[in-house]
């Protein structure tokens, strides 16, 4: 899947070109007739690499060996490129302690493949009269429950169903966390 095609041979335009030969090897700036001919003089191809450069840059090479190349390297950048999703967890006002710390579990999980994470506070019948305050403060006690560093991605706001804030994770200060941890093991492993 080739996203731009690129000029080959007579397709070619510019009247100048900085010529890359079939080796690797730079043979300067010549004119598109002469880049030409050396191309032809090795039965290979003149392919356009740098359009917007001055003057615009050309390869000597074999085309189908060229976009090969190109297209399995391509290839390899969208598989190494990690998708990020926002991932949901949803706690009601009379969520149970075990059921919070499986949640907040389930978090952390996310939180550490790189994923933001939408806390809710869902909020039926009753529950959408109470106070405010008392609602956020129990929006926060599920978060302090998780124990992986993290920032306020979105703050904690009403919305049709409840409360919700978007989190995602904070590396540096997870870091710091861990080195600390490690620490404080080392220590206590020496005082012994």
């Amino acid at each position: 899947m080739i996203t731009n095609r690129l000029l080959i041979n007579n397709e070619i335009r510019a009247k100048e070109l900085r010529v890359i030969g079939s080796e690797g090897e730079n043979l300067g700036v010549l004119s598109f007739s002469d880049a030409l001919a050396a191309a032809e003089a090795v039965s290979l191809d003149l392919i356009e690499i740098s359009p917007k450069a001055t003057p615009p840059v050309a390869r000597i090479t074999d085309y189908g060996k060229f976009e090969y190349e190109r297209s399995k390297k391509e290839k390899s950048i969208k598989a190494k490129a990690k998708v990020s999703e926002t991932k949901e967890v949803q706690i009601k006002v009379g969520t149970g302690e075990h059921d919070m710390m499986l949640k907040a579990k389930r978090a952390v999980e996310w939180l550490s493949e790189g994923h933001r994470v939408r806390v809710e506070l869902f909020l039926k019948g009753r529950y959408k009269g109470m106070d405010e305050a008392f609602l956020k403060g129990r929006l926060r006690k599920f978060l302090d429950r998780i124990p992986y560093a993290f920032k306020m991605a979105e703050p904690i706001t009403r919305n049709s169903k409840g409360f919700a804030g978007v989190i995602e994770r904070d590396l540096v200060a997870q870091q710091k966390r861990e080195k600390e941890a490690q620490s404080a093991t080392a220590s206590n492993a020496t005082s012994k």
